[in-house]
């Protein structure tokens, strides 16, 4: 798995790809059916995330060469699934919890911890009874500091927004 491999190299090199670095063709874990993945991102996500992921500066967050970073962080994995966009989404807890995984691979593999477990339907449909609201930009901000706290003697890395 592509995915895996660039975790590796960056682990070796201490250095970010922001670029994806799937390819399109392998196996994503916990997504069954890519396709569908990637249609449920241009009807749920895309509009306000951009089809690149690069999001809107000061009103939509990027993901791209991001987003996975919030695994890394306590509450991270939980707050990906609870934020408004995500946790109201009108698609079923297995969709969301696809499209999630397929988002995570698609457009930050390269930061996608070694030891990620995708995302499970029941996970996501028990998160999802706890969104987040007018907190989550607060919620964010003290992520985004802890991950500059923790770079500071570990990598260097930046994009934080």
């Amino acid at each position: 798995m592509k995915w895996l491999a660039a975790s590796a190299l960056i682990v070796a090199t201490g250095t970010a790809v922001v670029t994806p670095a799937w390819s399109g063709n392998e196996a994503i874990p916990g997504v069954e059916n890519a396709a569908r993945a990637r249609q449920n991102w241009i009807l749920s996500c895309q509009g306000c995330h951009r089809a690149d992921a690069t999001g809107t500066p000061q009103t939509t967050p990027t993901m791209a060469g991001f987003v996975a970073r919030f695994l890394e962080v306590p509450g991270g994995r939980e707050y990906l699934v609870q934020v408004p966009g995500v946790a109201t989404a009108a698609l079923s807890d297995a969709d969301l919890a696809e499209v999630v995984n397929w988002s995570l691979v698609r457009f930050d593999a390269a930061n996608l911890p070694a030891d990620f477990k995708p995302y499970t339907p029941v996970e996501v449909g028990r998160l999802r009874l706890k969104p987040l609201r007018a907190e989550a930009m607060t919620i964010r901000a003290g992520m985004i500091a802890r991950m500059a706290q923790d770079d500071n003697g570990n990598r260097n890395r930046g994009g934080f927004r």
